[in-house]
């Protein structure tokens, strides 16, 4: 089986829904997800997603199920950059989150005093338990680290997200802290990941990814990526964001 994971394209954040080039690169997403038309689609319940996932759809006649659990990672936590306020818990700066060593095991992340109160470990668990459900509904069941192939298959499911959403299964998959994806990978606007099961013996299978974050379709378009998922490559650079 094969997982497409899309994250939406450039957010209109205001109007949850696409900018002016977000819609551009939905355009261009769609030229390249009609060559390969899947077999399930799901979608995120934000407008966001629900408009990147629209033009797809609508030029291969199907439908996606809007899955509440793909809406972005909502767990809000008091972080030491900004004491006093309830921010995202995905987004921390570099020299807090490495600091404490607990969130590099995928056992004790969720345990810091800081996640314990914003509850994410729940939160998090509970996007696990809808991902698994998922995956058993189209024939993978987890067992341990891995997954029992109980009807093994060849289909193409595609999910339309949100980066710090796709970075909870991701990590679920890979059997690591989710903070490492959260800080060590960045998956541009409108960009595809895909995942692709692997049955080295009967019945047993694990994902691997093959490509993450891909954006070859806005260069096959002359589309630039969007800045949208950084932060500034040098402190002070004009126009790209600190925070």
């Amino acid at each position: 089986m094969k997982l497409l994971i899309v994250r939406h394209c450039e957010p209109d954040y205001e109007h949850d829904s696409l900018t002016e080039k977000g819609w551009r690169e939905a355009e261009l997403l769609a030229q390249r997800l009609t060559k390969q038309e899947a077999d399930y689609y799901y979608v995120s319940p934000l407008g966001r997603a629900k408009d990147t996932a629209s033009l797809t759809l609508e030029r291969l006649g199907r439908t996606a199920t809007v899955c509440g659990w793909l809406q972005e990672f909502p767990a809000r936590v008091e972080k030491p950059n900004v004491p006093g306020k309830q921010t995202i818990a995905w987004d921390w700066l570099p020299q807090d989150w490495t600091r404490r060593e607990g969130f590099f095991s995928a056992e004790q992340w969720a345990d810091d005093p800081v996640m314990q109160a914003g509850q994410v470990g729940q939160q998090y668990d509970y996007v696990i338990q809808q991902f698994d459900a998922l995956l058993q509904k189209h024939g993978y069941e987890r067992d341990g680290r891995c997954y029992r192939a109980v009807r093994p298959n060849n289909d193409t499911v595609v999910l339309f997200c949100h980066f710090a959403l796709e970075c909870v299964p991701l990590s679920h998959l890979w059997n690591v802290s989710p903070m490492i994806l959260w800080h060590g990978l960045c998956a541009a606007p409108s960009s595809v990941t895909t995942a692709v099961t692997e049955e080295r013996r009967p019945g047993v299978a694990s994902f691997r990814v093959t490509s993450f974050g891909d954006i070859s379709h806005l260069y096959a378009g002359e589309e630039p990526p969007s800045f949208a998922a950084r932060f500034c490559e040098c402190y002070g650079n004009k126009g790209e964001r600190i925070d």
